[in-house]
């Protein structure tokens, strides 16, 4: 029998792995009209998994240039967003310009400005300063009456007319606490992010309605409300105060966080759980593989990043948008670091702040 050749080969090879017809593959390849956008850009994204350079017809000119700003890498839900994002784009034919602030970089305002002198169709914002009450949001609204079309992520500034879409942070420390109060545990601390961003006041606006009944009063509630940075020193330094005030459990508002109570408990001699419960938030790529396995709340990243997008492609296409704040709900991710309070004590803890 004759041998295939290497193109029939690799045909095969891309069809199977985008469960499509090597006919379908044929046709994306050789720019061939009828072919739905999402099967071809899973014909593509088959094509750079398996390491196969696409041939130059099949690359498709940019619909236009979105930009994108983000606060940062080294926490991964960032990341996760920025993937969605571009992929969606993508599908689309449209390029995503990812702008990434670092402490000492640019500032939001010069990332906008650049962006704008590039010309690009519009912005998505994830988790910037729409989120921080102190900010001024006057340049968000000279951006919209500029006509450049703008979708924000996580945070809501209630004077911007503009889409907005945020994970229900109430939701998120309600699913937590019903949690935590089920397996037992009465005195529980919440670790958030600084007091001015809009999660961190929804979420421990929450807390203290839910806790006050169970510890006395709003202001006892107050007293295991901790704000500190969204990062394992953060949730380090959150952990070891809750720990001083007798809490068994822990929620922290994100992933990075709940590592760095993990860490502080052991530094204390405690074992998680069995000690010391602790609740992520975001369910960050790779989370589900720390020791242990953390209990999360799940951000709906897919679900709130495709409906950002598509909400801005069809303002860019001339589309009237509606306004206002879209909520998604979360789900709580039950793995192996919450279990039942192992009494309704104090734990009993030993060692120095380090």
């Amino acid at each position: 029998m004759r041998d295939r050749g290497l193109d029939a080969v690799r045909h095969a090879d891309i069809a199977e792995l985008a469960k499509v017809s090597e006919a379908t593959v044929s046709r994306v390849l050789n720019g061939k009209p009828g072919v739905a956008a999402a099967t071809r850009q899973a014909v593509l994204t088959a094509m750079d998994q398996l390491g196969y350079e696409r041939p130059s017809r099949s690359r498709q000119r940019s619909a236009g240039l979105i930009g994108l700003i983000i606060p940062e890498l080294d926490n991964p839900i960032f990341p996760a967003f920025a993937q969605v994002i571009d992929r969606t784009l993508a599908m689309r034919g449209y390029t995503s310009v990812l702008c990434t602030q670092t402490p000492g970089g640019a500032t939001e305002d010069e990332f906008i400005e650049t962006l704008t002198e590039r010309g690009v169709a519009g912005i998505v914002f994830v988790s910037g300063l729409h989120a921080d009450t102190t900010a001024r949001h006057d340049r968000y609204t000279r951006l919209i009456e500029s006509g450049l079309p703008v979708v924000f992520l996580n945070g809501h500034a209630p004077g911007v007319r503009a889409p907005f879409f945020s994970d229900d942070d109430g939701t998120a420390v309600h699913l937590a606490i019903t949690h935590l109060r089920e397996l037992g545990h009465e005195r529980i601390g919440l670790a958030v992010g600084p007091q001015r961003f809009v999660p961190a006041q929804r979420k421990a606006a929450e807390f203290r309605r839910l806790m006050a009944p169970v510890l006395g009063s709003p202001d006892d509630a107050d007293k295991l409300i901790v704000h500190s940075l969204f990062s394992v020193e953060g949730g380090h330094s959150a952990a070891w105060f809750l720990l001083e005030q007798g809490c068994t459990a822990v929620v922290c508002g994100s992933d990075l966080m709940a590592l760095g109570a993990i860490r502080v408990a052991r530094k204390r001699g405690l074992v998680v759980p069995r000690d010391f419960s602790v609740v992520g938030y975001d369910d960050s790529p790779l989370i589900a593989f720390t020791d242990p396995p953390l209990t999360t709340i799940q951000q709906q990243v897919p679900a709130m990043a495709t409906a950002a997008v598509r909400t801005l492609l069809d303002e860019i296409a001339g589309a009237e948008v509606p306004t206002g704040e879209y909520l998604f709900q979360p789900e709580l991710i039950v793995r192996g670091s919450t279990a039942a309070c192992a009494s309704t004590a104090p734990p009993s803890v030993t060692g120095d702040a380090g």
